[in-house]
Formats: structure tokens, sequence, C-alpha cells
């Protein structure tokens, strides 16, 4: 499928992706050092991690909040229990502020409870009488390693009446990034599309947080694409430090296309925001 023709300067399509980046976080020990390098009032999203489970999403979404952040929790479907358990979470959202919230599967082989799936607490939450302005669910522009093309395809077109955009899982790429959007596009999914890149990544620097949280929440996040072989050649190639500059310089031109609808990007930190901040100053300073 050939890319469409670009709509919109590279420089200014790099200020419009930089300039309002949503900030994603681990809720790991890190988080409160990690949070003090991030600008003022900026949108962090925070994920379910598997080791520390849904109750330190909502513990750092609380805290985040009371310093001024716009926070998007990770509400993973496997880590809610049941329905009372899902509206305890709502109706603490709702106290603390919260008006947008990303919903994934989540990384766990068995649920904790009744949810299997994004699209089982979706479609329970919409029932309930809490609700949100805004509610992300996850695209795989490379895939899956472990569930096929159509049936990511199929659980995609299900979600999307309870979402308001989608968040795209890692992709080096930016051409194939854009080649799956027309794809989703061509089966009427519409939804505003927050492209998900990595931050700056240390190699050595990814090795301790995995060690540090032992099966390693950022190695299994990684692998869950298929273009995890491509992340570490570009890794290695980049003599251990990998910089998003050929993908943000690829997705720019784009940006304010109505027809891949691009909201914005999501950075992947892995709680390593200094670098990340470093780098993302330098580009909108150029």
């Amino acid at each position: 499928m050939s890319l469409r023709s670009p709509t919109m300067t590279p420089e200014d399509g790099v200020e419009n992706l930089l300039t309002n980046a949503r900030f994603e976080l681990m809720p790991f020990d890190s988080f409160d050092e990690e949070i003090t390098h991030l600008p003022d009032g900026a949108t962090i999203a925070i994920t379910t991690s598997p080791q520390l489970g849904i109750e330190a999403t909502l513990e750092r979404t609380e805290d985040a909040v009371e310093q001024g952040f716009e926070v998007v929790p990770h509400i993973a479907a496997r880590y809610v229990r049941d329905r009372e358990h899902l509206e305890e979470i709502a109706q603490r959202l709702t106290e603390a502020g919260i008006t947008d919230i990303f919903v994934p599967g989540g990384d766990r082989e068995e649920p904790e409870g009744e949810f299997e799936s994004a699209y089982d607490l979706l479609s329970t939450l919409d029932g309930m009488e809490y609700s949100f302005e805004e509610v992300g669910i996850t695209g795989y522009p490379e895939g899956h390693d472990f569930i096929d093309d159509e049936t990511l395809a199929e659980a995609m077109e299900k979600k999307a009446p309870y979402a308001t955009y989608i968040v795209t899982q890692l992709c080096y790429d930016p051409d194939t990034v854009l080649e799956w959007i027309e794809k989703i596009r061509a089966r009427g999914v519409d939804l505003p599309v927050e492209i998900g890149i990595p931050g700056v990544m240390k190699y050595q620097r990814l090795l301790q947080i995995s060690q540090k949280v032992g099966v390693g929440d950022s190695i299994k996040f990684l692998k869950k694409t298929t273009g995890v072989l491509g992340f570490i050649k570009q890794l290695v190639g980049s003599r251990g430090t990998y910089k998003p500059d050929d993908l943000i310089d690829g997705l720019a031109p784009y940006v304010d296309d109505d027809e891949y609808n691009i909201k914005g990007v999501h950075i992947y930190t892995f709680n390593q925001t200094p670098d990340t901040e470093s780098w993302r100053y330098e580009r909108l300073e150029k």
C-alpha cells in the first residue's frame, strides 16, 4: 500500500508532535524521581505492572494528580477482579479528577478475575454510572507475537465503539506505522491515533530496569511486538543508545492529514526521562 503525499513541513510536524507529547512511566520505585524531570502539567500515562498490580497504578495516579500532572492510568483488564472491583476503580479515578483512561488487555497469562480482554472490561464499564471523556485502546502496527493479524483487527473493531482514540505499541519504522493507519481506515476505524514511540533508551539502563523488576516488564513489553528484532538491531547499531529521530522525522509530514488523524506521540520512556527530555528539547530548539 503506497503512502499518501505529506501535507505538512517536517519542521512544523516535529514541533507539533513533540510539544504536547505524552509520557509513559512505570510505577516502580524510580517513579518519584523520574516524574521530576518532566514539564509541569505534562500528560503522564502510568502502566499496570505485572509485579505490582493495578493498586500501584492507582496510587501513582493519585500522587501525580496532586502534583499537577494530567494523568492517564492504564486499567489493564486482566488485573481487574470483577464488576465490583471495576466500579471501585472507576469511582476512585473519578474522585481523583481523572477524565482519560487507557484500557489494554494486560500482560498476565491468566486473568485475575472475569475480564479476559479489554473488550470485556470496556463493555462492562459502558453500563456503569462512571464514565470518562477519553478512552484509549491498543493498536499493533507490527503485529503481536502471540495473536494473528486478523484476530487483532477483529478485536479492534469490537473495542472501537467504546473508545475515543488508539495508542500504538512501539514501532521503529514510520512507513510501517503510516501503512497500518491506512489499513485500519480502510476497515472503517476512524479513531485518532496516538503513535507510540520509544524515548531515548540506553541499553545498560534498560537491562538494569529489567533486572530490578525480576521478570522484566520492559523486555516483556518489547517482546509483545514482532518488531523487537528491529529494535535490537537499531540499539546495537546506535552503540548502546537509541534516539527516535528517524521515527519522528518520518511521521512529522503527515501530522495534519485528516486521513491519518494523528493525535500525537506517546513516548515509552521506560523510566529514562532525563535523557528523553534532553533529546526532546534539543529537537524543539532546532
